[in-house]
């Protein structure tokens, strides 16, 4: 059963300060609409970019969005920042109206989109749980009968008769979480607050979040950028990037576009900004994969030997002080493996500068990988990072038939460690 549609949603802004030549634009608009003519702004615009700049002080935040969702469901919306995201959910619970297109549901809507987001700062945590509940169209005598359980879940009990202004941020996430999921929304819509609550809450709430959808056959939609968390919880995701959805399926697929597709770099790291540590004296300029035939490649098969490249320049420092590691981390941001050179018994040759790191063997199941690059000085002193670079290249491992029995090996585990039965 179809519980919420999307048809051609589209939201468009007006860049610049508010208010500046905006009478002009409505009187111009009105006009139109009075002849039943289209608004004329609606074919100015460009996509939202913020990395580039436009020659239209109108951008499409999102544009022409379709998708389907059934009861049940809990569909992960992805995307970098920027990409329409939080924009969306604004919409679909009607927090703000689309420019053009058409939201349908069925049922109560409870949303979770900002720290405290209908919450009174004045008013104690326990007054802003029948405040929300009223918002959501819950009687008195329903929110009474779950008060101590929205209480216990939110872990707040010793401050819920404090005014809601003097709790932290993460105890109000607690308590606004634990009030939109216990009273019975048809529909949790969950923007990316989550990350602001601790491990323990974080999945505290994924369970709760699991039991409403399957336990309870009701639908969630939740927006973040932890991929674990997604590929956990979510049946389906959608990814959205400049106001446009350019995939939609199932969640793993989805994870692998979006980190493929957002995250991927140029073999060359010499003006990457998100580096960090001291490198005016060390610094990465450059990296490449290259498989057991010694060509550039962004994926290799598993089982097969593989050579990292990666180039450097160094500038009034002996080398051979310098630790060097290079790391392998999962789709989930988790560091799976490394080789350091002070652990292997390596020295940088004073007179190169580059590195190859040959693996003969590469013990990795299928998946989506990315090369993490660490670089220190051989001191105990606190922050001696001379460069550090995560996700210097993101790679693709292709599943093979490692066991030589005519079976591709599976994706369930990330690594491969020698074994027989006998």
């Amino acid at each position: 059963m179809i519980i919420l549609k999307a048809e051609n949603i589209s939201k468009q802004y007006r860049l610049g300060t508010v208010g500046t030549g905006t009478i002009s634009h409505d009187l111009n608009r009105w006009w139109h609409k009075v002849r039943g003519k289209d608004d004329p702004f609606l074919k100015v615009g460009e996509s939202n970019d913020r990395n580039t700049k436009g020659n239209s002080e109108y951008v499409w935040a999102l544009q022409d969005i379709n998708f389907e969702v059934q009861r049940g469901e809990v569909l992960g919306i992805i995307g970098k920042n920027g990409a329409g995201k939080s924009t969306l959910l604004k919409i679909l619970s009607r927090v703000t109206s689309p420019t053009t297109g058409e939201i349908k549901t069925k049922g109560r809507i409870a949303s979770l989109l900002e720290v405290g987001t209908g919450f009174h700062p004045e008013m104690t945590g326990r007054e802003n749980v029948y405040l929300n509940g009223a918002i959501l169209g819950m009687t008195k005598k329903e929110i009474k009968a779950k008060e101590e359980e929205i209480i216990a879940f939110s872990g707040c009990e010793r401050y819920i008769d404090t005014p809601v202004k003097r709790y932290s941020s993460g105890m109000r996430v607690r308590l606004a979480f634990a009030v939109a999921a216990h009273l019975e929304p048809d529909i949790l819509v969950i923007d990316e607050v989550l990350a602001v609550g601790d491990a323990e809450f974080q999945k505290k709430a994924v369970g709760k979040m699991q039991d409403i959808s399957r336990g309870e056959g009701r639908t969630v939609l939740f927006v973040s950028h932890n991929m674990a968390a997604v590929k956990s919880l979510c049946t389906r995701a959608i990814v959205l990037e400049h106001g446009v959805v350019v995939f939609n399926g199932n969640t793993d697929d989805a994870v692998s576009y979006y980190l493929s597709n957002s995250q991927t770099f140029n073999s060359l790291l010499e003006d990457r900004t998100d580096r960090i540590g001291d490198n005016s004296k060390f610094k990465f300029t450059s990296i490449h994969l290259k498989d057991q035939l010694g060509n550039s490649v962004g994926s290799l098969m598993s089982g097969l030997s593989c050579r990292i490249e990666i180039k450097f320049q160094s500038n009034e420092i002996n080398v051979e002080d310098i630790i060097f590691t290079v790391g392998i981390k999962d789709i989930n941001d988790e560091l799976i493996c490394f080789w350091a050179s002070d652990e292997m018994g390596y020295k940088l040759d004073k007179n190169l500068n580059d590195i190859t790191l040959f693996i003969s063997k590469l013990l990795l199941r299928g998946g989506q990988y990315s090369i993490w690059l660490f670089s220190s000085y051989k001191t105990t002193a606190q922050n001696n990072f001379c460069d550090v670079i995560d996700k210097a290249m993101i790679f693709n491992v292709l599943p093979s038939d490692y066991w030589n029995k005519g079976k591709l090996n599976r994706t369930n585990s990330k690594v491969i460690i020698d074994g027989e039965y006998i």
